[in-house]
């Protein structure tokens, strides 16, 4: 390791949270401006969103009373429409904008704010998101407790995280003129839900997403608006005239600037005389080569591997792609984001929320929980993935399920639904189809086995034979 090749190379030792604290502000800073302005970026963030989250990921609740888990789950989603403390979006939408506050910096703060029971909610609580630049990196203090603050977070002396000092107002926001009031505030770690991705051990602050894959997209950013400039200012000047007598006219009429510029204007169809003296020669600018697209293809693979997203979902450009190489991409990328789905959203995010939730609601009265400790266990259902032959995977499932090797369950789940919800669906189905005489080919319950159609009966003189 100490050869010559490797002699330049002395990397410093330092810890993930002192690069943080350091490079923190600007970092994040400069993450925001490009997914902003950066087409690539923005499609990036947004590609990356939608598979972390799609739709939403969706509980079931796993209490063993059928009547009182109904009444949980109806209610449940009656206060996804109330949860935004913003009034913006539901509590599916707040997924999503958590998945992109992830992408652009790495993590994002839920403040868990309970409400009176005169705000008129049907849960007395409701979720507030919080940006990462309104907890500030430089904060690195001893509190008057004893406690240390590190990057706004205050630790005890045991190293729980036991509140975070937040910012009244985005340093960033130049609308927000309120009064003046202390810097910070104090909020209980209890009431906030630090949501972000530890990539390293003892790691205390999200990193974006977008961070490995920065430089390149910058720098090819300034090279495609240098190129388009380029070639814009080439197809600015159509020819060039040169001549002996610089005083007299140009092929015609000249619309004189007055800095010294003269344009000859031209018609279609016309033949143009040169007086003695003149030439002409027209402007061929050089082009932009040959390997240009080739270079913005193997840079924008490089960009997509540092960014963990398949190429086709941050370009768009799927000429190069077949079934079986999109779907091997997508197995991977699908692993990945499993990763993030479970360990990250429903661990750090889901479940804190539907505690809170199922407290809250039966403190309000909305109902009654004999056991609390049997009502919080619950499954998270992510959004289901679209593949690109979804009959060949329908089969597959129906294989397995005759097969014995899955539940009908795990099936439905795949698709992002709750098979109680189906089954209740399939039922009232059934009843009413049965009430107006009607028959289809599959009826609710029945199954044709996993071929794409059913067999043809056999026909009996042929078995006599």
């Amino acid at each position: 390791m100490s050869r010559r090749r490797l002699r330049g190379w002395q990397p410093p030792l330092e810890n993930i949270n002192s690069l943080v604290a350091s490079g923190g502000p600007r970092l994040l800073a400069r993450s925001r401006e490009l997914v902003v302005t950066n087409g690539y970026a923005a499609n990036a963030c947004e590609a990356y969103a939608a598979n972390l989250v799609g739709d939403g990921i969706k509980p079931s609740s796993l209490i063993e009373d059928g009547e009182l888990r109904d009444r949980v789950q109806r209610l449940w989603l009656a206060w996804t429409d109330q949860a935004d403390a913003d009034g913006l979006t539901d509590f599916y939408g707040l997924q999503a904008m958590i998945a992109r506050e992830m992408f652009v910096a790495g993590e994002c703060f839920v403040r868990i704010r309970p409400r009176r029971a005169e705000d008129g909610l049907l849960v007395p609580m409701q979720l507030q998101l919080l940006q990462s630049e309104m907890l500030p990196f430089e904060k690195t203090e001893t509190a008057p407790s004893g406690n240390r603050i590190r990057c706004g977070i205050e630790f005890d002396l045991i190293g729980r995280r036991v509140a975070y000092h937040f910012r009244r107002r985005h340093p960033g926001d130049s609308t927000d003129r309120s009064a003046d009031f202390p810097e910070t505030t104090r909020v209980p770690a209890e009431d906030v839900l630090h949501i972000y991705r530890p990539i390293d051990a003892g790691q205390i602050r999200g990193l974006p997403h977008v961070a490995p894959a920065m430089v390149r997209l910058f720098l090819l950013d300034q090279y495609d608006d240098a190129e388009l400039d380029r070639k814009k200012t080439a197809a600015m000047f159509a020819g060039f005239i040169t001549k002996n007598a610089p005083e007299e006219a140009l092929m015609g009429e000249v619309e004189d600037t007055g800095e010294g510029i003269g344009i000859a204007s031209l018609e279609p169809g016309t033949l143009q005389v040169l007086l003695p003296g003149e030439d002409i020669k027209f402007s061929s600018p050089a082009d932009v080569g040959g390997g240009y697209e080739a270079f913005q293809y193997r840079t924008l693979l490089a960009i997509s591997a540092s960014l963990g997203l398949p190429y086709h979902l941050v370009t768009g450009d799927v000429r190069q792609a077949n079934y079986s190489s999109l779907r091997a991409e997508l197995v991977e990328f699908r692993r990945r984001i499993g990763q993030l789905q479970h360990g990250v959203m429903a661990h750090q995010f889901c479940r804190p929320v539907w505690t809170r939730w199922l407290e809250a609601a039966a403190l309000s009265g909305a109902f009654d929980l004999p056991d609390m400790a049997k009502a919080k266990p619950v499954h998270w259902i992510p959004p289901r993935w679209d593949w690109v032959d979804p009959l060949k995977d329908i089969q597959a499932q129906l294989l397995g399920i005759e097969a014995g090797l899955m539940s009908r369950r795990k099936a439905v789940e795949a698709t992002g639904y709750d098979i109680e919800e189906i089954d209740r669906e399939n039922a009232a189905d059934a009843e009413r189809a049965a009430a107006l005489g009607l028959h289809y080919s599959t009826s609710p319950g029945e199954t044709q086995g996993a071929r794409a159609t059913p067999m043809k009966p056999a026909d009996p003189e042929e078995q006599q034979k």
